[in-house]
């Protein structure tokens, strides 16, 4: 019995060594790709600015001027941070806060339909950078970013990430 499971859990350990190698791609093509769509969002904000502080004064939004460009530049930089992997983590903090904020004063019925219709939730335009941001922020920008070049640089040693530091533990 235990030959006929040898092949079987070399597979096994094949695959789970394969799939373990996947997240620092799967996190670079994410950080880069939406990072790239979130720096391209702030941009146009950042020109069109008296229609986003108009938008931002129907919202209620103090100094409406103020928050459209402070926004609009945030958005800007932070998409670039997370496309080059430059404080990554902080960029994804940012943005989850400004994508929170984003479903609770521009599109709260969304919000609010999390449970009762998902759908409403994941349609509406914050989602997908919300998710993003979720992403970096709990996993890390992985290992192809500047963030692990420049921990490696300062002698910080070895990256590591709890995805790593599971997957050796096994």
């Amino acid at each position: 019995m235990d030959n006929a499971a040898n092949p079987i859990l070399r597979l096994y350990n094949g695959f789970v060594r394969a799939a373990s190698s996947l997240p620092s791609p799967f996190l670079l093509v994410i950080r880069a790709y939406w990072g790239w769509q979130i720096s391209q969002n702030g941009w146009a904000k950042l020109h069109n600015l008296p229609h986003v502080t108009q938008f931002f004064a129907s919202l209620g939004l103090p100094a409406p001027a103020f928050t459209a460009a402070f926004v609009s530049g945030f958005e800007f930089t932070a998409g670039i941070l997370l496309a080059v992997g430059l404080l990554s983590r902080i960029a994804a903090l940012g943005l989850v806060i400004d994508m929170t904020m984003a479903y609770l004063l521009g599109d709260r019925d969304s919000f609010l339909a999390f449970f009762s219709n998902p759908g409403k939730f994941y349609g509406a335009d914050p989602f997908i950078f919300l998710f993003v941001g979720l992403i970096i922020l709990i996993f890390g920008p992985g290992k192809l970013s500047l963030d692990t070049l420049l921990k490696r640089m300062m002698g910080k040693g070895k990256y590591s990430d709890s995805a790593e530091t599971s997957s050796s533990a096994a």
